[in-house]
């Protein structure tokens, strides 16, 4: 299993989130996103939904509720440093990796041409939340081989989006990780930018603590303290 002490490499430059919901990539990459943001890389947000069911208060307005959650988001992102959040505003719940789904994740690779993509394990066992899912396998599909095949979607090129051919897939979340990225000097901008979203964590006074002992777990075997942990897929052959 590889780690990060050092430097992220000067090949890639360019990296993309593409996830479910508000609060995912900050849960899942946002000591990574910070270290990435300091080694002065380019980091894009693609956000699926807008998280408009993700309430346990059945009075809530889903409208309303996903105006709040992208204001999180871009608050969040803010702290984190990114470069662009890009919104597609699905609806939450109702997520399937369809072509529909493909070509809208095509067009945001071939817009921002990412080097690395990061997003959601969609082959690990038992994980139930469908949208997380349905994300994680359409934009794997979306990398291999459509977003790279100018036949795919013919009215991109027509747009101006040229084909593009994305380096690796991390996956967070995996089963099996093999990259633990060191975020020892970066975990409490994680924690800062998940304290932006405030629907979801509210006063959260474990949250630190909790998020610690998580990236203390996944830097057990490390020579460093905290760690995220991903499975890469290499897919320029």
């Amino acid at each position: 299993m590889s780690s990060d002490q050092h430097e992220f490499s000067d090949e890639f430059q360019t990296y993309m989130l593409v996830v479910a919901h508000p609060d995912d990539s900050e849960f899942s990459s946002a000591g990574t996103v910070a270290r990435l943001k300091d080694a002065g890389k380019r980091v894009i947000l693609v956000q699926v939904t807008s998280g408009d069911k993700g309430s346990a208060d059945p009075t809530m307005d889903p409208q309303e509720l996903g105006r709040l959650r992208e204001a999180e988001e871009l608050e969040a992102a803010r702290r984190l440093g990114m470069d662009e959040v890009e919104f597609l505003r699905c609806e939450d719940g109702a997520l399937m990796p369809d072509l529909d789904l493909r070509e809208r994740i095509v067009r945001m690779i071939r817009a921002h041409k990412p080097d690395v993509i990061i997003t959601h394990d969609p082959f690990r066992p038992y994980a139930l939340h469908p949208d997380h899912r349905a994300v994680g396998l359409a934009t794997t599909d979306s990398v291999y081989p459509t977003a790279r095949d100018p036949l795919y979607f013919p009215q991109h090129l027509q747009a101006g989006l040229e084909p593009h051919k994305t380096a690796e897939i991390w996956y967070f979340g995996p089963e099996n990780p093999d990259k633990i990225v060191d975020i020892t000097s970066t975990f409490d901008k994680k924690i800062d930018a998940l304290r932006a979203h405030q629907s979801q964590v509210g006063a959260a006074e474990d949250l630190e603590n909790r998020m610690r002992d998580r990236a203390r777990e996944l830097a057990e075997d490390q020579p460093f303290e905290l760690g995220e942990a991903f499975k890469v897929i290499q897919m320029r052959r």
